[in-house]
């Protein structure tokens, strides 16, 4: 890679994507972010702070996942292209298509589109998900871990259609880069990514997942489920190394510790005392799959992720990438704290 070409960073605000523009920006690369409209009122300051603390190294373009071409402008002249905008919902989904598949599958196509157009670009790095690695929980029954070589074999729109989404949007992002031998494409494959934000208005599951634990939705008990974490800010180094790593290749999977919901209480009680909304027990399988769709589960869900150990093989990204990950009781204290400061949840 040229070290004076732009960087191209879609969906820039974003949570991981903004550590991403922050630690290029801190490298010394000059990065061109996309964002819907980068003209808003609120949103962007983190971004508009970084421009102004690196002169002439920051700029943001507008883009849009169904705009077909929209990223092409932004693309010009870039070697690199990391690829992070998604859409992210949770609960309840009227429209599993228009809402979850068609912008994360359209999106995609429509930014290798423009690689396609863009004589420059050599390789695209694609934030994928460990959900494109596996559907559901239970599919560990005879593994020892999930691997890269792993894929979602049994998500569709009907369960679990964000795990859908992310891997009909990978598997089209594989297709595309087969059909050319111009640029070359790694996928990265984080689980729950928790820490500190650079901006307090980005959704992800992260967020979401985190609310859990002051909102007293747990209060009676959490469901036994594990989750693979892994740190915000060791992930946006995983896609930095994995642009500029000339050996990289393939897929990635980026967690440190696989831990469950109680144990991230347990940390939290460590850490910052106890409070009504940190559960202290497991409630029965049972009584979660009772109350699985007051609470935007499905009991499909429970059935086959409550009860079921999770453990992913990252050792690939620490050999080939070289990230040393955090240990997931720094990300999860750090990202409460950054819930406290900005005012989310009292001290």
């Amino acid at each position: 890679m040229d070290p004076s070409a732009p960087v191209l960073v879609t969906g820039g605000s974003g949570y991981v994507a903004s550590w991403i523009v922050r630690y290029l920006l801190e490298d010394g690369r000059t990065v061109r972010a996309t964002v819907r409209n980068p003209d808003k009122a609120t949103g962007l300051e983190h971004l508009h702070a970084l421009a102004a603390a690196h002169p002439g190294r920051l700029t943001l373009h507008k883009a849009d996942l169904l705009d077909e071409g929209s990223y092409t402008e932004a693309m010009a002249g870039c070697e690199l292209v990391i690829h992070t905008a998604s859409p992210f919902l949770v609960g309840k989904v009227k429209d599993a298509y228009a809402d979850l598949v068609e912008p994360a599958l359209e999106g995609t196509k429509n930014v290798l589109t423009s690689v396609d157009a863009t004589p420059s670009v050599k390789r695209v790095v694609l934030t994928s998900s460990v959900v494109a690695i596996y559907g559901d929980a239970v599919e560990m029954r005879g593994k020892r871990t999930f691997t890269e070589a792993d894929w979602n074999a049994t998500s569709s729109l009907e369960h679990q259609p964000y795990s859908y989404s992310k891997t009909v949007a990978e598997r089209e992002a594989w297709d595309r880069q087969a059909a050319q031998d111009r640029w070359d494409l790694v996928t990265i494959h984080p689980g729950l990514v928790l820490g500190p934000s650079l901006t307090k208005v980005s959704v992800s599951g992260s967020m979401t997942t985190m609310e859990m634990f002051t909102d007293y939705s747990q209060t009676f008990g959490t469901a036994r489920l594990w989750l693979g974490v892994v740190d915000v800010r060791d992930v946006a180094r995983a896609h930095i190394a994995a642009g500029f790593t000339p050996e990289a290749q393939g897929r990635y999977l980026t967690n440190s510790e696989s831990i469950r919901m109680l144990t991230i209480s347990r940390i939290l009680r460590a850490k910052f005392g106890y409070r009504p909304s940190f559960p202290l027990f497991e409630a029965p399988k049972a009584g979660a799959w009772l109350v699985a769709p007051f609470v935007g589960q499905t009991r499909d869900f429970i059935a086959k992720n409550v009860g079921f150990p999770l453990a992913f093989d990252s050792s690939r990204t620490t050999k080939e990438l070289g990230v040393i990950f955090r240990p997931a009781a720094e990300s999860v204290e750090a990202h409460f704290q950054q819930m406290i400061d900005d005012g989310i949840t009292r001290a």
